[in-house]
């Protein structure tokens, strides 16, 4: 079970900070990972990654970045001097933009003596239909550019690791018999860490439920 529970990254996609803090304490002692995206982090800006970072939580950054590299490569400076356990970026972005990015976040962690972040790229949202060829096209991309790994369906998560032996991030993710809501690639836990995905990104599935901690059971079958 302890496994599972690293596995588990729970997306902080909430605007009320008490909120967050009641989600977050409810896996203490579980290993479990945070996700901040681009509505928490609008909404209280680094504070929020710092306040969880002092406290020992690993969070995942997922703005996405997507833009020309020099600013790219800046953003990633900063983001790893948040202390932060993994961040996003678009591959399509280009692969000037990702070396770009990967060779700062390296200065950065050495400059600072911190723990250097996984450089997750974006291949398609869950949220729209792709095919399985233009995933693997762009997780081709993110390994050449030398990123750690990549968010991907469970569609395809099979498919990454035994061609490109990234780590894959696999979010859409819903407990057995639950509908899509405005997902199209959803998966169950199981069948996503199956297929061999490395971790699993949960969010309304768990903090739209009272029992925060019961329904990431639910979710992950314990």
């Amino acid at each position: 079970m302890s496994k599972l529970w690293d596995k588990l990254i729970v997306a902080l996609d909430v605007e009320d900070k008490g909120r967050i803090r009641r989600i977050v304490n409810s896996f203490s002692g579980r290993k479990v990972k945070f996700k901040i995206g681009s509505v928490a982090f609008t909404r209280f800006g680094p504070a929020l990654v710092e306040e969880l970072v002092k406290k020992r939580n690993p969070v995942f950054l997922d703005l996405k970045l997507y833009d020309i590299p020099n600013t790219m490569r800046k953003t990633a400076a900063v983001i790893t001097g948040l202390g932060c356990w993994a961040f996003t970026v678009h591959i399509k972005a280009g692969e000037e933009a990702l070396r770009a990015v990967k060779k700062e976040v390296a200065k950065a962690a050495r400059k600072g003596k911190l723990s250097r972040p996984l450089i997750l790229g974006v291949t398609e949202l869950t949220s729209k239909k792709s095919s399985g060829n233009k995933v693997l096209q762009l997780a081709g991309i993110a390994q050449r550019s030398g990123l750690d790994g990549v968010v991907a369906s469970a569609r395809e998560a099979g498919r990454i690791k035994k061609k490109y032996h990234l780590k894959v991030v696999t979010p859409g993710i819903r407990p057995p018999g639950a509908g899509k809501a405005d997902q199209k690639r959803v998966a169950t836990a199981g069948f996503a860490l199956a297929q061999g995905a490395d971790y699993i990104v949960v969010g309304r599935p768990i903090i739209e439920q009272k029992d925060y901690l019961k329904a990431a059971e639910a979710v992950l079958g314990c």
